[in-house]
């Protein structure tokens, strides 16, 4: 069949674009932090699951201490800061919003693959930053009565949203350190054990975030909110299905598209979210969308996908 890997792209596009649409919901109905606490734990005990039917073990096997550092720390930026972020990010400025400063994520692992890895920064990666910024900056600046730009969401929202794409850019090169590390102590032997090396990993990275979320909410003494949660059925339903669509199928299937086509495809095509939310964000949750702001999500994605020429 052609166009395998592509069309799983744009399946992995749509179940991000669902995982953001539920994460709106369970954020706003539980609290970022409780969202984040609860997500987490879902996802190791899915993770965990898949691990033991495959490999016959719960947790990452062959797995030194320098991949542990590495994968670890990694799930420090991408999850305890870049999620904490994210989600806060839903609360203030909402999904589609959120989403849109997602697209930061390719351009500051390239600067920073750059930075720590000694990886070459082509004019392509230079040109999509700037077309990346420039979608934006459309989307989300006004021009005030006197002409002066501004910003039309609230300023804390767009803190959040730019720390959760710098979050997840910085992660994706703190993984992949990782997984290089990961990838050598594994014997040969052990197929089954490479093959599923990229699960391991998240959950190496999920058990820091879900340490890290329990600590920061231990601190702030708000462990018996989570009775609460508990209680709350729409936003329990709402953190199960984003755990489901996000963590657990969105990461599998990303894995597999890359197996069918090219990683540029496969990146640009799963980069589409920003664009697949507006709709979903208008239809369920009534937000305004201007035509504006959807040129400046289409621009967004094309920077996206100048990475990848």
């Amino acid at each position: 069949m052609q166009f395998v890997g592509e069309i799983i792209s744009l399946v992995v596009a749509v179940s991000w674009t669902v995982t953001a649409l539920f994460a709106e919901v369970g954020s706003k109905r539980l609290g970022s932090l409780q969202m984040n606490v609860i997500r987490m734990v879902l996802s190791l005990l899915m993770l965990g699951t898949t691990l033991w039917w495959f490999t016959g073990s719960p947790v990452p096997l062959y797995a030194d201490g320098k991949a542990w550092f590495w994968l670890s720390l990694s799930g420090f930026v991408g999850y305890l800061l870049g999620d904490y972020c994210l989600f806060n990010s839903y609360i203030w400025i909402g999904s589609r919003f959120g989403q849109l400063f997602m697209t930061l994520a390719p351009p500051t692992a390239a600067l920073f693959g750059w930075m720590l890895l000694g990886e070459t920064l082509a004019w392509n990666a230079l040109l999509g930053m700037l077309v990346t910024l420039t979608g934006i900056g459309i989307s989300v600046l006004n021009k005030g009565t006197s002409n002066k730009l501004s910003l039309k969401l609230p300023l804390k929202g767009v803190l959040f949203g730019i720390g959760a794409g710098v979050g997840q850019g910085v992660g994706l090169v703190l993984s992949k350190v990782g997984m290089t590390h990961y990838e050598m102590s594994i014997p040969a032997s052990e197929e089954m054990v490479a093959d599923l090396m990229p699960f391991a990993s998240t959950f190496i990275r999920a058990v820091t975030g879900a340490v890290g979320f329990l600590i920061v909410m231990g601190m702030q003494k708000q462990f018996h909110t989570l009775v609460t949660c508990v209680r709350d059925g729409k936003g329990m339903n709402a953190a199960v299905w984003a755990t489901i669509t996000g963590p657990f199928i969105g990461v599998s299937l990303s894995l597999m598209a890359v197996q069918y086509t090219e990683a540029g495809i496969a990146s640009t095509l799963m980069a589409l979210t920003p664009v697949f939310i507006i709709w979903p964000a208008h239809f369920f949750f009534g937000q305004k969308v201007t035509f504006k702001e959807v040129v400046g999500a289409c621009i967004s994605v094309i920077g996206v996908s100048l990475f990848f020429i």
